[in-house]
């Protein structure tokens, strides 16, 4: 109840605190930056507390090592799907590439359904997902999560075909993966909400300074950004548009709650949709910290393979929404 209180009354806060409690001119480009964020950094806050939440239950039953016994002997083309939409709810960060990478390839899983998974646990982020669906509508979170995941799918599945096994070192296919042969205890209800609850006290506490440094960066690009001044540079109209959204947004590090607000005000000052999502995906599938990790157990060749592949895609998926709306 408190929740959806506070939730209830954030655009009339912001307004009050914007123009009463700080005296701000109307139509004045500090006051827009400032009515943006004081109304934005709560309720994306607001929305993470409550999705992370959930998504910690949710994780309670697909832990890593289960994952891994899903995906092991499945064939090629039905775990590459699989893998995709696994890695929508199992529990994926950056630290944790190179274990999960180990896991699967000694567990038996194919090269091209591990990097299925790869690519679709960090980009077909839940946090995300439901995030702009608050703020854009189902739509556009349909629309980011069906990409996504078939991004994922035809990734995994043409490095597959290529059969670049022999690009993973080799000390890898030795590892004995960790918690293999463990038997994992059935959780009550009580153990599972207080996974969530941890999750959330956890992930929130890591999180809310890139939230709030989004949310400034999109506070700044509403308030000062001329309108449809991203038309020029991020429009339909600029074919070159969407190969440097992917450019810029490779070595950029921020995760998806702190890039979404971005991605709202992009939206806003006439950026193209295809350009945008082009842009969040390189920032949270090809993270320049991710693909440094992952060098521990993939050679130089099948890094640069896995980079091409989901970039390309990534344009492909550009240039197709823009095309479309």
């Amino acid at each position: 109840m408190l929740w959806v209180g506070l939730y209830a009354v954030l655009q009339r806060l912001a307004v009050w605190l914007t123009y009463g409690a700080a005296g701000l001119e109307r139509g004045t480009r500090l006051a827009s930056a400032v009515e943006f964020f004081v109304f934005e950094a709560p309720k994306v806050l607001l929305l993470l507390v409550l999705v992370v939440f959930g998504v910690g239950i949710v994780r309670s039953f697909f832990t890593p090592e289960r994952t891994r016994r899903v995906l092991a002997g499945r064939s090629e083309s039905v775990g590459n799907v699989l893998a995709a939409l696994l890695g929508i709810v199992t529990p994926f960060c950056s630290c944790s590439a190179v274990p999960l990478f180990i896991g699967f390839v000694t567990a038996g899983v194919p090269l091209g359904v591990t990097f299925s998974f790869l690519v679709s646990a960090p980009m077909v982020n839940e946090v995300a997902l439901v995030l702009l669906f608050g703020l854009f509508g189902w739509k556009v979170a349909a629309i980011y999560a069906s990409t996504g995941v078939l991004i994922a799918v035809v990734s995994g599945w043409t490095i597959g075909r290529l059969r670049l096994e022999r690009y993973v070192e080799d000390w890898v296919f030795t590892t004995r993966p960790a918690g293999a042969g463990v038997v994992e205890a059935p959780l009550d209800w009580a153990t599972r909400i207080e996974a969530g609850w941890q999750a959330m006290s956890e992930i929130v506490s890591k999180v809310w300074p890139y939230v709030l440094a989004g949310i400034a960066v999109g506070a700044a690009i509403h308030g000062y950004v001329p309108e449809n001044f991203m038309a020029s540079i991020m429009g339909k109209s600029a074919w070159w548009s969407v190969p440097l959204a992917v450019v810029i947004g490779i070595p950029m590090y921020s995760n998806a709650a702190g890039i979404i607000p971005v991605v709202q005000a992009l939206l806003g000052k006439g950026a193209a949709l295809g350009t945008v999502l082009a842009f969040m995906m390189a920032v949270i599938g090809l993270s320049l910290p991710e693909t440094i990790i992952l060098r521990r157990v993939l050679k130089p060749t099948l890094i640069a393979v896995f980079v091409g592949v989901v970039g390309t895609g990534i344009l492909i998926v550009g240039y197709l929404f823009n095309v479309l709306f």
